[in-house]
């Protein structure tokens, strides 16, 4: 009666299709291709990544299946019904972390270009899609929050259409039963087998997925039911598998059986013949019994000791802080493989210095992991407070504008910090000349797209991450710049983190001179205000060529931002573009000096929050022209003003008062025709 059933089906839809239907409980024998870490082991358990860090596996089937037939009636052609069932666990080395999770997939190429082992699944990221067109279907069963994604948390399932961004998402639960209310929260980090059901039908053109504990049988009601025409989303052919990569928090992704068809549901997995995740534990009954009790006596005595012993010389060793590498999920190096991975913290693989020590490029013996080693000098201002710091400010940060932190090392007073290698070094040695790098000095659209960048890390530390991150040491030697002219905000050092909606704490005032904001030597109080003060400071500098302070300069332009302040006031403010680039767009040059002008206000109350600074740069909103004396002390925010500060979220930043609208008369609201032309001279 089935089959009769969805043969009507068939001819309902005007096509006939072939079926493709194979079952795998264990995969001793199974016909796949496996990339990167997958492998299958000896007693059937597919491994698509083991629990280590920066590892990237795919596990597909070997040829490309037909997912699209053409109707009968007319040449277009529609997505078939498919059906798949499979089991997975995925155990995370850190549990209360979890780890980059699991992906089932279908890709329109067998070896698709852009996956990334430090993240994403193992998908390919939104630029190489756009870059290569690739097609991606994607069940996603993630175990980390990324903000930049929008995920709705560390434990959800969601559908990827193309994209690394979910089309929709759900928390990670099984229904009960067919009431919408009634459904049970499973821990995808758990280690424990989940068994998994993804149909798709092409009559409904509705996905629906529905995932429960191995032992219960498959719920009545899918986890979610998604309608979608996949017709234009498949090729006619697609590679159909698993992905995961593992990046810092290392998890291990495992199948134990899959079964898949297309043309109607696939087979039912036997939870009976599917490898245990549990190794047998083999009870010997022999005559020697008692000896072998005595042995093992003897050897639990000495693995006593010698784990004492191991204790021992760790305290001596002054290695401790395992609780941080727990809490924050940074990994900690070992101190022969940092040696080792810089030739002897050679100079010749030395890359910068400054007060906090020196940097080494190297390359990981164990990892094959080319990075960068900060080794904090033992007369730094970096000791062991902002040590600890930069660890836990970084450990649970991820965003494609700052730099990554792999681990740490600490062996007696050596202190060592492990991050991402960027080629190009900081914004420091890009923008200004370098006798040793002989390096090119950065272009207009060069400069704007990394003032973006810092923006948006910014962003995302004052207001995306779980907890408020204020830097408190924006300047262009934190700013690296990656192989793409990518900026990466880097050196947590000084960083603090608070609770969202706490008022900031006195404290140390620290920082560099010029990017300090004034209120901070009366206060000692940093808030993202301040943090918004050194990154106007920053954008002066990056559009004009000079650092905030230059003491050779003449009395009037010693300080960057009241040199330009100046210039803004006699009207001719792009005079403090750096005369040494041929070119600029003259629209964003007036924009960009005029927002870092705002930033870096002398009130705190004037300057804006970090996202409207993102809305300004990318265009989503305008920044009023500003009359010439507005950067007098005395005066306040006009009533003209009020829309661009409503929107501010952060009430550290200050919002506009009508109150403050008394002390202007006017001034000119007209645009001029620069910003109304984007033309470049």
């Amino acid at each position: 009666m089935e089959a009769f059933c969805f043969f009507l089906h068939l001819l309902f839809l005007g096509f006939v299709c072939s079926e493709v239907s194979f079952t795998y409980e264990g995969f001793h024998d199974a016909n796949l291709s496996l990339y990167g870490a997958a492998y299958m082991r000896s007693d059937g358990i597919l491994v698509i990544t083991k629990d280590s860090t920066k590892l990237l596996g795919h596990a597909l089937y070997p040829s490309p299946l037909r997912f699209k037939e053409s109707k009968l009636n007319n040449s277009s052609s529609i997505v078939v019904t498919f059906s798949t069932n499979f089991v997975f666990s995925m155990k995370p080395q850190y549990p209360e972390l979890g780890g980059h999770g699991l992906a089932f997939v279908l890709f329109s190429t067998k070896e698709p270009k852009g996956c990334l082992p430090s993240q994403y699944l193992g998908l390919p990221n939104d630029t190489s899609n756009a870059q290569y067109s690739t097609r991606v279907l994607a069940i996603e069963f993630d175990t980390v929050q990324n903000f930049e994604l929008q995920d709705i948390n560390d434990n959800h399932v969601g559908i990827d259409i193309s994209s690394l961004t979910s089309n929709i998402s759900e928390p990670a639960a099984f229904y009960l039963d067919n009431s919408t209310n009634n459904n049970k929260s499973i821990s995808l980090k758990s280690g424990g087998p989940f068994q998994v059901w993804i149909d798709y039908d092409s009559l409904e053109m509705v996905i629906n997925v529905t995932i429960a504990p191995l032992a219960l049988q498959r719920p009545y009601r899918p986890l979610i039911s998604f309608p979608i025409d996949l017709s234009p989303v498949l090729d006619e052919q697609m590679y159909v598998g698993f992905s995961a990569s593992t990046g810092l928090l290392a998890e291990a992704h495992n199948l134990l059986g899959w079964s898949f068809r297309i043309g109607g549901r696939a087979q039912d997995l036997d939870i009976s013949e599917l490898p245990s995740l549990v190794k047998p534990v083999k009870v010997v009954h022999k005559k020697g019994f008692a000896l072998g009790i005595t042995l093992a006596s003897v050897t639990l005595v000495f693995l006593f000791i010698s784990g004492a012993i191991h204790v021992k010389r760790r305290i001596e060793n002054m290695e401790a802080l395992e609780d941080w590498e727990v809490e924050y999920g940074a990994r900690r190096f070992k101190y022969s493989d940092l040696v080792a991975a810089t030739g002897g913290f050679g100079e010749r693989n030395l890359i910068g210095t400054g007060g906090f020590g020196k940097v080494y490029k190297g390359i990981v013996p164990s990892t094959g992991l080319e990075v960068a080693i900060k080794r904090i000098a033992q007369d730094s201002r970096q000791g062991m407070k902002e040590f600890v710091a930069e660890i836990t400010s970084m450990g649970r940060l991820r965003h494609r504008n700052l730099v990554q932190l792999h681990g740490w090392c600490r062996r007696q007073d050596d202190l060592l910090l492990v991050y991402d290698y960027v080629p190009h070094g900081s914004l420091d040695d890009v923008l200004f000349d370098n006798p040793q790098q002989k390096k090119k000095k950065l272009t207009w659209e060069q400069r704007y797209k990394i003032l973006i960048g810092v923006a948006q890390a910014l962003l995302y530390l004052h207001e995306e991450c779980e907890q408020l991150v204020l830097h408190r040491d924006v300047k262009p030697s934190n700013v690296l710049i990656d192989a793409d002219l990518n900026a990466k905000l880097g050196d947590f050092g000084l960083a603090r983190i608070n609770q969202h909606g706490i008022h900031p704490q006195t404290t140390h005032v620290v920082g560099t001179l010029g990017y300090l904001a004034p209120e901070l030597t009366r206060t000692g109080k940093a808030t993202t205000s301040t943090d918004v003060y050194s990154y106007g400071a920053l954008m002066l500098e990056v559009a004009s060529g000079r650092r905030p302070i230059e003491p050779q300069r003449s009395a009037h332009e010693l300080v960057l931002v009241d040199w330009v302040r100046e210039l803004h006031s006699r009207g001719e403010i792009v005079q403090a573009i750096d005369p040494t680039m041929d070119e600029y767009n003259p629209y964003e040059a007036e924009l960009v000096l005029g927002l870092g002008l705002l930033c870096s206000h002398s009130r705190p109350d004037y300057r804006p929050s970090m996202r409207r600074a993102v809305q300004v740069l990318l265009g989503d909103a305008s920044l009023p022209q500003l009359p010439p004396d507005f950067y007098l002390e005395a005066t306040g925010v006009a009533t003209e003003y009020a829309d661009f500060y409503a929107d501010d979220s952060d009430p550290s930043c200050g919002k506009a008062s009508s109150s403050m609208a008394t002390n202007f008369s006017s001034f000119d609201k007209k645009v001029s025709s620069t910003q109304a032309t984007r033309a470049t001279p």
